[in-house]
Parts: C-alpha cells; sequence; structure tokens
C-alpha cells in the first residue's frame, strides 16, 4: 500500500478532465503534518552563520596595524568572492546528488558520484568554520585578507544553497518563514556575537587578544555545525532518514502541489538559464542588487554606528544586542504574516520603507546631541533591513516551478546581493567617520529604488493576474491549482503569479 502511494504521489496530475482548480495530486494532512514537524526540528536548525564585525572594536586595527580604510577594505574585498561563487555552489548542490566516495583515488574517475547535497553543505561550513579560527592567527592586513577572501569563496555557498536546498522540503505559502527562521540564525549570531565579545573581550591572555578569542570562539561553533549537519541534512525528501515511506509520498504530493511541476528533476545546464531571457530577470536583478545594501550596512558596521554614541567598547558591543533581538522577532513576524496571507509585495516594501526612515533619522539629527532618538534609529534599520532577503528571495522562488531554474537563479540573486555589500563597504571610509553621510545616503538610494521596483513588480503580477481572470471568465487564485499543471511555468493558461 505504501508503494501504490508513494507512486502516485509522484505522478505528474494524468487526468485531464479534472476542473480547474481541483487537486489531482495525493494528499495525506496526518502524513504531511509529521512530515512538516520533522523537517522544522532536524533541518532547520542546523542552520547558523558567524560575523566579524564586532572584533574590530577591541584592537584589531591596532593589533593588524591597520591604517585608514584598511578595515573597509576587508569588507569590500571579501564581498567579491563572496558574491561570485553563489551561482556555482548552487549549480553544484543541483547537480551532484550521489553518495559519498569511499575513497579519495576514486574521485576523477566517478567525480558525479563524489558529493551529496548534505555533504556539500559539510564541506562549506567546515573549511568556512576551519578558515574563521584561521583569523584568529593573522599577523598583519595582508594575511587577514588572505583568509577573508578564501573565507568569502566558502561562506558563499551558505545561503544561496540553502534557500534553493529548503524549497525541496517546502511549499511555496511556507517558504518565507522558514527563511526568516534560517536567517534568524545570522541576526541572533550578530546579536550574541555582541555579548560573546564582550566574555572575549575580558579574558585576560598574555598572547591571545580579545578579537583572536571572538575568532576562536565563533569559528568553533561554525565548524561544529558543519560537521553536525554532514549527520543530519538530507539529499532531498525521498533520501530522508528520518521519514517514513508515507511521509515521503505525502511529501512529494504537497510539493507537486504547491512548489514544483516536477520533483527530482535531473541536471539540466540549459534549463537552469531558461527565465533569464525573461523582460522580469533585469527588474529582479535590480531588486535583489538594491535591497541587500541596507542589510550589509546594519550587518557590518553596526556595532561602528553604535560605537558613534560615545560609548566604551563593552557598551558598545552590548547595546548591539537589544536593536538585533527587536530586529529577529519583527522578520519572524513579517515573515509568518507574508506566507499566512500569500502574499510579499507589501511587506517587502513595508520593511523597506521601516529601515529607510531609520537612516533618514540617523542623516538628519545630530547623533551626539540626541543619543536616544538615533538609538531608537538603530531599531527601526534592524527592523527593517533583515527582512527583503527572506521575502524576495521566496519572492522568485515562488514563481518558479522548475527545479533547475530555481538554482541558478537563486545562486545568481543572492551572489548578486552578496556584491552590493561592496557599495555599502566601499563607502563607508574613515574620512566620513562618524556620521558617514555618503554609506546612509547611498544606502536610502537603494531601499528607496528597491521600494520602487518591488511595487512595480508586484502590481504588474496582480494585473496579469486579474487580465488572465478576465480572459478565462473566472477568479482563479495561485494557490488553487497545483503547480505539477505548469510544465511551461507562467506561460501556461492556469499559472497565477503569487504576488
Amino acid at each position: 500500500m505504501i508503494s501504490e502511494l508513494k507512486t502516485t504521489a509522484m505522478a505528474k496530475v494524468p487526468d485531464p478532465g479534472a476542473n480547474v482548480g481541483e487537486t489531482t495530486t495525493y494528499t495525506d494532512p496526518e502524513a504531511e503534518r509529521s512530515y512538516v514537524r520533522k523537517v522544522d526540528f532536524i533541518v532547520l536548525p542546523t542552520l547558523c552563520l558567524s560575523n566579524l564585525s564586532n572584533a574590530k572594536t577591541d584592537g584589531l586595527e591596532k593589533d593588524l596595524l591597520l591604517k585608514g580604510n584598511d578595515y573597509s577594505l576587508l569588507i569590500l574585498l571579501f564581498y567579491i568572492p563572496f558574491g561570485l561563487f553563489d551561482l556555482p555552489w548552487n549549480l553544484l548542490i543541483k547537480r551532484f546528488s550521489g553518495r559519498v566516495m569511499l575513497s579519495f583515488s576514486e574521485t576523477l574517475q566517478h567525480f558525479e558520484t563524489l558529493v551529496r547535497v548534505a555533504d556539500i553543505y559539510m564541506i562549506v561550513s567546515i573549511v568556512w568554520g576551519v578558515l574563521a579560527l584561521c583569523q584568529c592567527a593573522a599577523k598583519d592586513f595582508g594575511s587577514l585578507l588572505a583568509i577573508r577572501i578564501i573565507l568569502g569563496v566558502f561562506e558563499a555557498g551558505f545561503f544561496a544553497g540553502a534557500t534553493f536546498y529548503l524549497t525541496l522540503f517546502y511549499t511555496r505559502g511556507e517558504m518565507g518563514f522558514r527563511l526568516a527562521i534560517m536567517q534568524s540564525f545570522a541576526v541572533l549570531a550578530s546579536a550574541f556575537s555582541g555579548l560573546i565579545s564582550f566574555g572575549a573581550f575580558q579574558i585576560n591572555h598574555p598572547t591571545v587578544k580579545g578579537w583572536q578569542w571572538l575568532f576562536i570562539i565563533e569559528g568553533s561553533m561554525t565548524l561544529i555545525t558543519g560537521a553536525v549537519a554532514f549527520f543530519l541534512l538530507p539529499d532531498g525528501v525521498q533520501k530522508a532518514w528520518f521519514l517514513t515511506d508515507r511521509e515521503r509520498a505525502a511529501a512529494t504530493g504537497r510539493l507537486l502541489r504547491d512548489t514544483s511541476s516536477e520533483v527530482n528533476t535531473p541536471f539540466n545546464l540549459k534549463a537552469c538559464f531558461e527565465s533569464w531571457n525573461d523582460w522580469k530577470f533585469p527588474v529582479w536583478c535590480l531588486i535583489t542588487f538594491t535591497y541587500p545594501v541596507a542589510y550589509a550596512t546594519a550587518m557590518n558596521f553596526f556595532p561602528l554606528i553604535v560605537q558613534r554614541l560615545g560609548y566604551s567598547v563593552i557598551k558598545t558591543n552590548l547595546w548591539t544586542v537589544a536593536p538585533n533581538l527587536v530586529g529577529t522577532v519583527f522578520l519572524l513576524c513579517v515573515a509568518k504574516s507574508s506566507d499566512y496571507f500569500r502574499e510579499r509585495t507589501l511587506h517587502i516594501a513595508f520593511s523597506l520603507t521601516v529601515s529607510l526612515v531609520g537612516m533618514i533619522i540617523l542623516i538628519t539629527i545630530d547623533v551626539q546631541n540626541n543619543k536616544g532618538v538615533a538609538y531608537f534609529a538603530c531599531f527601526l534599520m534592524a527592523a527593517g533591513s533583515y527582512i527583503p532577503s527572506c521575502l524576495v528571495h521566496a519572492w522568485h522562488n515562488n514563481n518558479n516551478v522548475h527545479e533547475n531554474s530555481r538554482a541558478a537563479n537563486t545562486g545568481f540573486f543572492v551572489g548578486l546581493g552578496n556584491i552590493a555589500g561592496v557599495l555599502s563597504a566601499g563607502t563607508f571610509r574613515t574620512q566620513y567617520a562618524p556620521k558617514y553621510l555618503p554609506t546612509l545616503i547611498a544606502t536610502c538610494c537603494c531601499n528607496a529604488v528597491c521600494i520602487f521596483l518591488v511595487l512595480g513588480l508586484g502590481g504588474w503580477m496582480r494585473m496579469e493576474n486579474h487580465r488572465r481572470d478576465s480572459k478565462q471568465g473566472l477568479r482563479l487564485r495561485e494557490d488553487q491549482t497545483d503547480t505539477s499543471q505548469f510544465k511551461e511555468g507562467e506561460k501556461s493558461p492556469e499559472w497565477r503569479y503569487f504576488p
């Protein structure tokens, strides 16, 4: 019986006489609930990030003899490999889905079976952790820069890969909140780096400095997480060690109803780039290039912005915790709302507006004489900056039912957003201290452009849905048809955009 259910779930909607909106794939609500619980409690908790920003506030510049804009240059050059390698990593994740090779000597002969999806995460996380640890051994600007560039290559594979990876498990109405949960690890890492920094900077060691202890602690945490991920993360639904046959069948059925036209599709390089000639592709490029600037400003320089309030090293790191915690709560609430209402456009525009207001406040006030208002503006920046990184990537994946295309697009768009961090780092120069007006103005401009593009694209999607409804003489929501019907994606007559 179970094998029959599994076969039914993987079928490609064979009933041509089914009414529009009628579910034609296998459903098992009880097994689906059990499946979602297991994925939520096994896959999501393995994801985490680390950061660099807090180290600067306790002697990193002095000990490594950094001068002028060296710190900004470390951040800026890190973003180049961090942005360029997202797409290659995602193509690897889609392409290589075999078992682990038993011996390295067979690597070249059987390269296609070298890496499982989970193993790519293991490689990314473990090498990332090792390199993060190596940062504590840096003796000067050159050595730290070399480590940071290599670190960017491996860290690049995380968010883009994890975003695509989650589309293999969750439906379109679940992606926003799950990406927010994953993203909250990065935000909390930034928040608790303040607390970790507070403890690390209290260690009185004759040879190991506080910033070195910080890299040791955070690098070790990343390394351990990567090792654990090797045993926990499956390649996908059909190879998940924690699922029963019934749950696998139900999981495949729900993905065919509300995520993909087909599941477990083989790697096809041509199919990866089919959507790149669509007129909406450059619009997505502009959106994914402009929204991350505020995120990069908040994540990389938040301790420095708070330090402008005139507090000591210890207070600076502690005072970055509260805004990030509020930002995390805001992120989860808005993402949950976005999934619940199955709406992305207004939620993204709202979050961009919140961070924009925070930056305008910092631009217009005298920070030294209005510390309370300036600190409140930091809360607004944190509340609005982190949300688009989840909802934008949920949004373009929600409107793409092909796995190969999702892998390539997600890798490219995340990489483009990472490269946009160069704009933030490039304008955060010492001669602009303490107000850093060029950085804040450039970030505000990016937010404004992104709001315009998001509202324009979302408005077009709504109008196109209405046009198709009028042409077909019915009102059909995007959640009323199986995505398995859309072999041609949005060219299918019954396709409705997820706005």
